[in-house]
């Protein structure tokens, strides 16, 4: 092998992995010295014995010492591995002695002439870790020779900067090393053992005792630990140990080039570590992980040639791989198959087992679980548990818009703007991991490459993937469809909401947003000003008509902030005045940032600063943009004004008029779908035209183990992602590790109101989007299973609805099961309910005054069949045997709001985007799986969801008796119901019984059918029951809208509205195909896209 003219020979001999590369050219003669005298060093390397006595040891220190603290290594640390061999890298804890225990002799014996072979046992224990390895009596020799040969080198002055850093520290070190016995164990009488026993302990207590020893890598592989040995959060020490691993075996949907066949693969030199729940294996070199197996349903070990094509071979199978190990005998690997299945076997059974729905999870029993209905508060609880991550935040979307305010109305500047918060946690040092849907542009346009750009460039701490690459995956038709943001891994949000624009919105579900706010302050009122100040305020300048946007408007007086239209529309009577033209040109929708109290601030304190209005205009100033009908006809709020909804913050007193939504977040997906989302601040529909569409959802939050798992499924889908494409291959996309469930209970933060419960996570899932070998339905089965089960009634939000199987376009059972169970109890004289909530009308773009565009009517075509239209419908297989008795049965809603925009009465559609299931007031189901095929069968887009079952009950009533309901439940269904139905500020309606005639009937089928009927004669709305076909639908829009024709009487019939729950209208277009025609691009696609 060709060297280094500069480098002794002898030297290479010495230390024949010393790296060249990048160390300084250095004296030629001067290392000719030390290679004259490396013969002689070399020579008196040997094993006789050597004195201990004087040696500078490190001594045994009580733990309760206080001079000692034991110090644990961070989770964080598997981030900043480094090269085995590098002399400064932190294995052990801090301030706690490594202590050693030989515990028996294992003596094989053989009748050829090969010497016996004596095994020594040795136990370890370091702080909470303890661990056995076997070792023989030659190992002991070869790890001293090591030793000895390190401690010569050491000696050397090498000019490099390892070595400078090693010389350093040996400075103080002793000059003597324990001995080890020179006698053969050949020979010795089983008697003889005890003293060698002793000998060999001694032996490693002095080696451990003495830091220079210790830290060397040669130390810490004898003892078969590294860097990731003493993590906390990583579990119990397990098997670790240097193999041979060949390269291949991933199971990579669509990828069949060379290297993932037998035929073509590669040996490499890695360093193999067991832990409870997975095993991963590093590069030496480097320190890098390399590759993390977990542990699942299908972890199987196998030995021998046969089951691994390989002599001395290992083979490790799971869901997502086979690994093949190659080790120095079938005796070693014998020993390494067994003792990784006895580790796993103890410490992660539960791994191994089939679990209830099939689902990759365990029940979590007794797990804190919260729930949320809408985004304000789960936005809310989101940012604070942001802002309490220490180590870790990961994130997948369908969508992320990265300039969404997780907190409103804004207050606060930006802090709570998402980019800013996950900017502030990576300056911190938590590491921030998002995945997000890498969608066919073509297709839709969410725009997910600006989403990436934008995060990444924040900090180096915030890493984004997409997936699937359409092309090389063949993926085209499904997409990655999970919700989910898990802090720590102890603290994990499951449920439909993206975190996106359009999403965030309260129970209010307000239409129009045309204003600004800013928190009351104590001040003197305008009128209380002084002269001065009068007279500046009168001498600002009108604006000019012609130039757009926010003026700045101050308010004489406060006194009936309370007072607000439903939805915030226009304020009806103010004083207005202008602030400088300059002012003006800084339009808001153009800026990086978008706080109305932060921008407006900023600007209002520099001008009024040069008008000395500091202490007379502060609490007393809003920004807002006016219609550009009237920009003189601005009046201040009227009380009694119809169509009143106060509002409800919780921020405090808030005065002027709020603006909730920004730029994008402003929308009407129906109406106009979202474009230009690299300008998150620019409105892309009127607002002062054209009404929001409210959004109501629904998540959850869960706990400990609970939380375990769902970080578990996103680290599976992120190791994968990283396999699978090439461009995350590199060490700036780490691989992740799952936390171990023996420390999930150790929480340092919960969210607040969370309730103890019995948890499970569920998942749809397959090779495309997990790279699991089996795809998973747990979602399925759990909600044909509770529907099958439920003794009372089912409460389920959807944002589809499309069931009942025919086993040729739909194959999902949850249908059939609602249809199947209400016959049931029909069949057993039992009261039964069924409400079913979903969308007035699917959310895509299309005009639905002319029939809706032709994604709009497939998906109305598949609703409509699942509920009411054919013989597999949920009604056809009813009327089949109950006729026209199913209405005592079920019921079929949707939500819709009104609001005065600009003077007009306007009515929208509430867009229910939820995913739940309520069952019996003690069972829910919260995901981000819809009702349809494309969430339920697994195979299609990957779904998460979790199911709660109560172990806290409260006293209730069920069907008219006692009845102990679970705190989770029905507290979650006692919310949704007062939404719905309007009784969030009024308690008087008894809801607490869903089974009752006096409910269903009086409350909820009453409530929905007055509310369709007013809105259908003030409104005239879409869909409509009296609109059978398309030549009706033209008749019907161009007849007169009460709204318009007389707005005082309309506006009297609306007041007769309560809540948002209108009843489904079952035949709307119901004479007409809604599939798409031939001929049209939605044709094209195949039908199990709109399923």
């Amino acid at each position: 092998m060709p060297t280094s003219s500069c480098v002794p020979a002898p030297l290479l001999l010495l230390c024949p992995n010393m790296s060249l590369v990048n160390e300084p050219r250095v004296n030629t003669s001067a290392l000719q010295k030390i290679a004259a005298d490396m013969s002689n060093i070399i020579e008196n390397l040997d094993t006789r014995e050597l004195h201990f006595e004087g040696e500078e040891v490190e001594y045994d220190v009580s733990p309760s010492d206080p001079k000692i603290q034991e110090v644990s290594i961070p989770f964080s640390a598997i981030y900043n591995t480094q090269g085995f061999k590098e002399p400064n890298i932190q294995t052990y804890l801090s301030g706690c002695p490594i202590k050693a225990r030989v515990l028996e002799v294992e003596r094989f014996t053989s009748t050829t002439r090969v010497p016996s072979i004596n095994l020594y046992t040795i136990e370890l224990t370091h702080g909470e870790f303890k661990w056995q390895v076997k070792r023989k009596f030659k190992h002991f020799q070869e790890f001293h020779k090591e030793l000895l040969k390190f401690k010569a080198f050491i000696r050397i002055p090498i000019p490099t900067r390892r070595h400078t850093f090693r010389r350093q520290n040996v400075r103080e070190e002793p000059r003597e090393m324990p001995s080890l016995p020179r006698s053969s164990e050949n020979m010795m009488r089983e008697e003889q053992f005890l003293g060698r026993r002793k000998q060999l302990e001694d032996y490693l207590t002095k080696i451990l005792k003495m830091p220079l020893y210790k830290n060397y890598h040669a130390t810490t592989e004898f003892l078969d630990i590294s860097q990731l040995s003493f993590i906390h959060d990583l579990g119990p020490k397990g098997i670790e140990g240097m193999i041979m691993k060949r390269s291949g075996g991933h199971r990579i949907p669509g990828l069949n080039c060379c290297g993932q066949g037998r035929a073509c693969y590669r040996w490499s030199k890695r360093w193999l570590i067991v832990k409870d729940s997975f095993l991963l294996y590093m590069k030496p070199d480097s320190g890098a992980i390399a590759f993390v197996l977990l542990v699942d349903k299908e972890f199987k070990i196998k030995v021998g040639k046969k089951e691994t094509e390989t002599k001395y071979g290992l083979r490790i199978d799971n869901l997502s791989r086979t690994l093949i190990l190659k080790c120095n005998s079938y005796r070693h690997a014998r020993w390494w198959g067994g003792a990784i299945e006895e580790f796993i076997q103890k410490h992660g059974t539960n791994f191994l087992k089939d679990h209830r729905f099939g689902s990759y999870a365990a029940i979590q029993e007794n797990s804190l679980a919260k729930w949320y209905v809408n985004a304000k508060g789960y936005f809310e609880d989101v940012a604070n548990a942001m802002e309490e991550a220490n180590e870790e935040i990961f994130i997948t979307d369908w969508w992320l818009s990265p300039e969404i305010f997780l907190k409103r109305p804004v207050v606060e500047g930006n802090r709570w703007r998402l980019d800013c918060i996950l900017k502030r946690k990576a300056q911190q040092g938590v590491r921030i991991f998002i995945m997000l849907y890498k969608e066919v542009e073509l297709a839709l346009g969410i725009n997910s490459e600006y989403t990436k750009r934008t995060l990444i460039r924040l900090h180096p701490n915030i890493k984004v993937m997409r997936h699937p690459d359409h092309v090389s995956s063949t993926v085209y038709l499904w997409a990655h469809h999970e919700k989910l943001v898990i802090i720590d891994q102890s603290v994990a949000f499951v449920g439909g909401i993206d975190l996106a624009y359009g999403r965030w919105d309260d129970n209010e579900h307000r239409l129009t947003d045309v204003g600004s706010v800013k928190r009351v302050t104590s001040g003197p009122s305008l009128g209380s000003l002084p002269a001065a100040a009068s007279e500046s305020v009168a001498s600002l300048s009108l604006k000019d008509e012609n130039e757009p946007d926010h003026i700045l408007h101050i308010w004489k007086n406060a006194d009936d902030t309370d007072a607000k239209l439903k939805g915030i529309g226009k304020p009806k009577k103010f004083s207005k005045f202008s602030l400088y033209r300059q002012f003006h040109r800084h339009h808001l929708h153009n800026t990086d940032s978008i706080s109305s109290i932060d921008s407006a601030s900023s600007y209002f304190n520099h001008y009024r600063s040069h008008q000395n209005l500091i202490h007379g205009l502060k609490p007393h100033f809003k920004l807002f943009r006016p219609s550009s009908e009237s920009e003189q006809g601005l009046t201040r709020p009227n009380a009694d004004t119809g169509s009143i909804r106060s509002l409800q913050t919780g921020v405090g007193e808030l005065h002027g008029e709020t603006r909730f939504w920004h730029g994008k977040d402003y929308c009407n997906f129906v109406f106009k779908d979202w474009v230009q989302l690299d300008k998150p601040f620019a409105d892309f529909i009127d607002r002062y035209s054209t009404p929001r569409m409210p959004w109501h959802d629904i998540a959850s939050a869960v706990h400990g183990k609970a939380a375990r798992d769902v970080a578990r499924h996103f680290i599976q889908r992120w190791n994968f992602t990283k396999i699978m494409k090439s461009k995350y291959r590199s060490l700036s996309y780490p691989f992740l590790l799952p936390k171990s469930q023996a420390t999930a209970h150790e929480l340092r933060y919960q969210v607040p109101g969370s309730v103890h419960a019995n948890v499970q996570l569920l998942r749809s899932a397959a090779d495309w989007s997990a790279g699991i070998k089996y795809h998973e339905e747990s979602i399925h089965a759990a909600y044909v299973y509770v529907i099958e089960n439920s003794k009372h009634y089912i409460y389920i939000e959807n944002q589809f609805f499309i069931s009942c199987a025919d086993d040729k376009v739909v194959f999902n059972k949850v249908g059939d099961a609602i249809a199947q169970k209400i016959l049931k109890a029909h069949r057993e004289n039992k009261r039964f309910r069924v409400y079913v909530v979903i969308p007035l009308l699917p959310g895509f773009e299309g005009d639905i005054s002319t029939g809706g565009g032709n994604a709009l009517q497939a998906i109305m075509h598949f609703n409509y069949r699942t509920m009411c239209r054919g013989e597999n419908s949920i009604l056809g297989q009813l009327k089949a045997e109950l006729g026209n008795q199913w209405i005592n049965y079920i019921s079929f809603c949707g939500l819709r709001t009104h609001a005065e925009l600009e003077g007009n009465l306007v009515t929208e559609l509430i867009y229910v985007h939820s995913k739940l299931l309520i069952a019996d007031d003690n069972t829910v189901i919260i995901g981000s799986a819809n009702i349809n095929d494309r969430s339920m069968l697994g195979k299609r887009d990957s779904e998460m969801a979790v199911i709660v079952q109560d172990t806290e009950t409260v006293p209730s009533v069920m069907d008219g008796e006692e009845y102990q309901a679970g705190r989770f439940a029905q507290g979650l269904r006692l919310q949704c119901f007062r939404v719905v139905l309007g009784y969030l500020d009024d308690p008087s309606e008894d809801i607490q019984d869903p089974v009752s005639d006096k409910f269903f009937k009086e409350v909820w089928v009453s409530t929905a059918a007055r509310n369709a009927t007013i809105y259908d004669k003030v409104f005239r709305c879409l869909p409509n029951d009296e609109v059978h076909n398309l030549i009706q639908l033209r008749d019907f829009i161009n007849k007169p809208i009460l709204a318009k024709e007389d707005p005082i009487r309309a506006e009297e019939e609306l007041k007769k509205i309560r809540g948002f729950l209108v009843q489904f209208p079952f035949y709307f277009l119901s004479e007409e195909s809604l599939l798409p025609s031939v001929g049209t691009k939605e044709a094209i696609v195949p039908m199990e896209v709109w399923t």
